[in-house]
């Protein structure tokens, strides 16, 4: 059973920083590239980041280019989101998604991410 668990969200400041983790499980972790997607309050869902199977490839929505860098440990079946420059319009739940393009197969439970002063 695949299952990927999101944790690392929280409430930080504007201008502060967050990693997030996604531990994986019940499939080949290395074999598939992996992305993180995220929704805002009241709005749809929207791609953030990919990364491909081995890691030496990224993407990254213009929104958060310059502040988020993507990155996974294939001998730890861990996809991570390290987020600094934190903005308002970053809150979000956060979620990370086994990719087959162009879209996720298979998604985590999310997590909070609440950029407030």
């Amino acid at each position: 059973e695949v299952q990927l668990v999101e944790s690392g969200g929280g409430l930080v400041q504007p201008g502060g920083s967050l990693r997030l983790s996604c531990a994986a499980s019940g499939f080949t972790f290395s074999s598939y590239a992996m992305s993180w997607v995220r929704q805002a309050p009241g709005k749809g869902l929207e791609w953030v980041s990919g990364i491909n199977r081995g890691g030496g490839s990224t993407s990254n929505a213009d929104s958060v280019k310059g502040r988020f860098t993507i990155s996974r440990d294939n001998a730890k079946n861990t996809l991570y989101l390290q987020m600094n420059s934190l903005k308002h319009e970053d809150t979000a739940v956060y979620y990370c998604a086994k990719w087959q393009y162009p879209r996720g197969d298979y998604w985590g439970q999310g997590t909070q991410v609440t950029v407030s002063s």
